[in-house]
């Protein structure tokens, strides 16, 4: 009996023991299955987590940001001790005893999942198991995944320490709301550093990573508050916190930003404008899409950010003036159905959510509405972010007389008489506030719109090219079409100081003389008769007077005297064109460019010819502070010193090419400055200080311009409609852009200052006559008196006139003379021609631009 009873057993253990055998040869050969291919764990210790790249102010403001995950990195010993405590208390409060999986806790979750019959089947994943989820595996619940995790776990708890296996994790888990990691969500919900949170906030932020979407701080607030206080629970059962410290947080109400209990970080941020998304588009090309969105740069721009909102105004001033003359009101293209308009707060939500821009301040800021009834004479509106009153707020008929509503059809109304002419119920549009000029006290609101005319403006240090202002359109949310440098235009006569300077470069001089009178060219589109804007011609006439009057005759002379082809060089040599046809009608500036091209080629003028690489980035470093792009690369070996005698400044070394001689560049610029002071921008631009530019419209107005620069600012514009057709009759680049130009370089020059053009050595003033180009006395005065500026040892020859090589145009009169008698001029061929004291250009086809 005994034996049986012995044998009996010893049946049983050989059983349980060859069981627990197979289950373990079982396990091991599953373990080893699923061991062979994983993934290396050991890229983890060289981990970069994708982190936010940003963008800060030449003042060290954050001026804008980009990611595609919202991260910032926390290294482990920042992260404070309650953080790591309240996450612990949440997922795996056995985080810094087990090997990397919690046998206890699979077991539990197993237990839970039978007892259930698999309705509550959850995870029993420890942190570092999360951690090789997040990097290295999917997030599906699978066996086969949760083989892998533990062998993973089990591994990386060999490789890391408990710390940096923490640091993995809190700094790629995701939290919700774009946010990626504590420090950033610590950010997103409470607009705190780690550092500032109590164990509530500490507890808020754990609660999340089990499912960000169902633990809503607004819209699952009770949900979320439950789970936090059980967090807090934890957290005191752990002995992270006291029992006294559990009752008052587990008191604390639930606030966060998006609650309306912190102010967020974004209102911090200015709203993002063409500047930053410029810089965005050209990182991206530098670096590479996926470097710039996920690399961490720290990027310094050389914004002015208390030019930059005056350049806005600047621009937008221009382009609603011009809009409201036109007295056109183009029908609302948003509308909301009437039915969500009668209650405030239906209509308040979806007004919110309307994709109408809220980035313009034009005489206060622009405020997006809607109409929610239309009376007799005035139209009641909801403003989104303005509060109602008792007697509500109106658009009034005094407000609407003058325009007419144009449809979507393109028919025009009558002239509006009252509100609802304009307007119907439901339309969104845009209002502001109109105020007493005596007091500021409020007045009415006043209707407006976005201008269907566009523009763009720049404006930079002539000798750094540092970018100060830009402004690529009215308003960046209504289009982010970048028109300062991606609109590619035509010049028109701002392209001229190029055909002038090859010129100048040739041989030419300020006082030769350029004939202006008709011409004809055969094209294969038929025959050109290009014309003044004057419709007159003026006969021999000096470069100057040419460039100050922008005589488009006498450019296509010069630049046919010239050739075309040594004009395209020096257009691509300043960075114009990349490759310019050798067209003549180019010389007008029918060939299309970008403004940035073209203020950056200005710049070149004003800084004596220097090489000149215009940027809106000042420096770049990666996340580990090393700067990996810098702008100005000259030498300044002063720098490197202590200190400096007392009012000497550090010497900086050039090393940029030279594009154009020093002296061709003060020649012309010195023409250019006639243009302002009694040329075709002498009605506009009025600064204290010496400034020269060019006006350049092109044909039927479709373009205007100017470009202009003081001793060390250059600014630019150019106002046209995005599909080109003309502005009207009177449209000019002198009236539109130069009051541009004007208001904008008022400020810049009370800022940055400004003086004379710096003279270059190795040439001499001579006087000459403005009008003949005759030589005067060194002691002449008078209006026609002007000091011409020539190359030492150069002998200037008065009196020879250049045609170009063309005849006059057949069976057309010559041209009127500026003076009253007549003359025989001298040709470049060496012929002779008299000029009749009157003359009259009869019908003449443009066919080109002025």
């Amino acid at each position: 009996m005994f034996r049986f009873i012995l044998s009996f057993f010893g049946g049983i253990f050989t059983t349980v023991t060859m069981a627990i055998g197979m289950v373990a040869l079982t396990v091991g050969a599953v373990f080893w299955m699923y061991g062979r291919d994983l993934p290396s764990h050991e890229s983890l210790a060289q981990y970069s987590p994708p982190t936010i790249s940003r963008i800060y102010s030449g003042q060290g403001q954050i001026i804008d940001e980009f990611a595609k995950e919202r991260r910032l990195f926390a290294p482990a010993e920042t992260i404070p001790d309650l953080i790591k405590q309240a996450f612990i208390s949440a997922e795996d409060k056995n985080f810094y005893t087990h090997d990397g999986y919690d046998l206890r806790g699979i077991g539990a979750a197993a237990f839970d999942a039978v007892k259930s019959r698999g309705q509550d089947v959850r995870g029993a994943s420890t942190i570092t198991q999360q951690v090789m989820k997040n990097f290295l595996l999917s997030g599906d619940r699978q066996a086969e995944r949760k083989i892998k995790e533990i062998i993973l776990a089990a591994r990386l708890e060999e490789t890391l320490s408990k710390e940096r296996i923490l640091e993995l994790y809190l700094n790629e888990i995701f939290l919700g709301q774009n946010s990626y990691g504590v420090a950033a969500a610590s950010q997103t919900y409470f607009n705190k550093p780690l550092s500032d949170l109590a164990p509530h906030e500490a507890a808020f932020l754990a609660s999340l990573p089990k499912a960000p979407s169902d633990y809503h701080p607004v819209r699952q607030k009770g949900r979320l508050l439950a789970r936090r206080n059980f967090v807090l629970k934890e957290m005191m059962e752990n002995g992270y916190i006291s029992q006294a410290e559990l009752l008052a947080e587990l008191n604390e109400p639930l606030r966060s930003v998006q609650n309306g209990d912190f102010e967020s970080f974004k209102a911090e941020l200015p709203p993002r404008d063409y500047f930053t998304d410029e810089i965005r588009r050209q990182l991206t090309e530098d670096f590479g899409e996926g470097e710039f969105f996920t690399g961490g740069l720290t990027v310094r721009a050389t914004i002015d950010q208390e030019m930059q909102p005056i350049a806005a105004e600047s621009l937008r001033r221009a382009l609603e003036e011009y809009d409201r003359k036109q007295g056109i009101w183009r029908e609302a293209k948003i509308k909301i159905d009437p039915a969500l308009l009668e209650s405030e707060e239906s209509w308040r939500a979806v007004l919110s959510e309307t994709k109408m821009a809220r980035d313009i301040d034009l005489d206060g800021p622009w405020y997006p509405a809607v109409v929610l009834s239309v009376g007799s004479n005035d139209a009641r509106i909801g403003i989104d972010g303005v509060s109602e009153d008792e007697d509500g707020h109106f658009i009034t008929a005094q407000d609407v007389t003058w325009a007419r509503k144009r449809s979507e059809d393109g028919t025009t109304g009558r002239k509006a008489q009252v509100a609802g002419d304009l307007v119907s119920v439901g339309d969104v549009v845009h209002v502001r506030a109109i105020t007493s000029d005596e007091d500021g006290t409020f007045v009415r609101w006043s209707l407006r719109q976005v201008p269907e005319v566009q523009g763009g403006f720049v404006a930079m240090d002539v000798n750094t090219g540092r970018v100060l202002s830009m402004q690529g359109g009215f308003s960046y949310q209504a289009s982010v079409f970048n028109r300062a440098t991606q609109a590619k235009r035509q010049p028109g006569s701002s392209f001229k100081p190029f055909v002038y300077a090859s010129a100048l470069d040739s041989g030419y001089s300020p006082a030769t003389i350029v004939v202006d009178a008709p011409i004809e060219i055969n094209t294969p589109q038929g025959l050109w008769r290009p014309r003044n804007a004057s419709r007159e011609f003026y006969g021999p006439t000096p470069l100057r007077t040419g460039i100050e009057r922008s005589r488009n005759l006498m450019t296509i002379r010069l630049a046919q005297e010239v050739g075309m082809d040594i004009v395209a060089d020096y257009a691509e040599r300043f960075g114009v064109y990349d490759n310019m046809g050798t067209f003549l009608a180019n010389a007008l500036g029918s060939e299309e460019t970008t403004l940035y091209r073209m203020v950056a080629a200005y710049a070149m003028f004003a800084n004596g010819g220097e090489r000149l690489q215009p940027t809106l980035v000042d420096r770049v470093q990666d996340r580990y502070g090393k700067t990996i792009y810098r702008h100005d690369d000259r030498l300044c070996y002063d720098c490197e010193l202590a200190s400096l005698d007392p009012g000497l400044p550090p010497r900086i070394i050039s090393n940029r090419e030279q594009v154009m001689d020093p002296i061709t560049a003060y020649q012309l610029t010195s023409m250019m400055r006639g243009v302002v002071e009694r040329g075709t921008a002498s009605r506009t631009v009025n600064l204290p200080v010496p400034t020269a530019g060019k006006t350049g419209t092109t044909n039927e107005a479709k373009d205007v311009w100017f470009i202009g620069f003081t001793s060390n600012i250059v600014a630019g514009c150019y106002i046209g409609y995005d599909q080109p057709k003309g502005l009207g009759r009177g449209a000019s680049g002198g009236g539109m852009c130069g009051p541009v130009f004007q208001r904008y370089m008022e400020e810049a020059t009370k800022k940055y200052g400004g003086g004379a053009f710096q003279v270059p050595q190795g040439g001499r003033f001579i006087k000459i006559d403005r009008y003949t180009g005759a030589r005067m006395d060194d002691n002449a005065t008078g209006e026609t008196v002007v000091a011409e500026f020539f190359r030492e040892g150069e002998q200037p020859v008065f009196g020879i006139t250049y045609d170009g090589g063309f005849a006059m145009g057949q069976n057309l009169p010559l041209f009127e003379e500026v003076g009253s008698q007549t003359q025989e001029v001298t040709t470049s061929t060496g012929q002779t021609t008299t000029v009749g004291p009157k003359a009259d250009f009869g019908t003449l086809s443009s066919g080109g631009l002025y």
